[in-house]
């Protein structure tokens, strides 16, 4: 197929993603057309299929890449050998990095139910791989009676939950900066693990 004169595949490709996720976050997937994608972009909407077959497979091709950009950016993390300063690195970055993707995180979080059956289960299991980090983390904490966690994996879900859950409401200019909040979630995840009537290490 012809390439739509005046566009660029290095350049109209990603301008392409950038604004499928900005629509599919504001407008929700099932409410966003190949036709709106394009007029936000400023091509034809045939144009569309020059960089991707469907809509479907652009909604999986956002979620993936952001599983992907996740797990590489915390195999990257210089992370102590320790779990309670592994498990502080976590939090960290956890809240960092996807504080730093909102529309990409609340994509991958309220779109799922939107992919097909074969696309579900390959975000599942990068999703998984990620919680792996952090169960891992938890058990190794248990194993050296540092935490006393009834249940890791339960535990992890409620972890990365809260987590997460600071892109719901947190805010530049507001009266905490994101370093203060890391701390506030951080003691709050180290309270939760810490066996009963450990010190306090404030």
């Amino acid at each position: 197929m012809a390439r739509t004169q005046g566009s660029h595949s290095d350049i109209t490709g990603p301008r392409v993603r950038d604004a499928a996720l900005r629509l599919f976050a504001s407008e929700g997937y099932a409410a966003v057309s190949m036709r709106q994608i394009a007029g936000e972009v400023g091509v034809q909407a045939g144009a569309l299929y020059n960089y991707t077959p469907d809509k479907q497979t652009l909604l999986f091709d956002l979620m993936k890449a952001h599983m992907d950009d996740l797990l590489a950016a915390w195999e990257a993390e210089a992370a102590p050998d320790a779990p309670m300063e592994r498990l502080e690195r976590f939090a960290r970055f956890h809240i960092r990095f996807n504080y730093e993707r909102a529309d990409a995180v609340f994509i991958s979080y309220m779109e799922l139910r939107n992919l097909s059956p074969e696309n579900f289960e390959v975000i599942e299991g990068l999703r998984r791989r990620y919680e792996d980090q952090l169960e891992r983390i938890l058990r190794q904490g248990v194993a050296q009676g540092i935490f006393d966690v009834a249940e890791p994996k339960i535990t992890t879900m409620a972890v990365i939950a809260m987590l997460t859950g600071v892109n719901t409401w947190f805010r530049e200019g507001g009266r905490l900066s994101l370093p203060d909040v890391q701390k506030i979630y951080w003691d709050m995840v180290r309270r939760a693990v810490m066996p009963q009537g450990a010190p306090n290490l404030d």
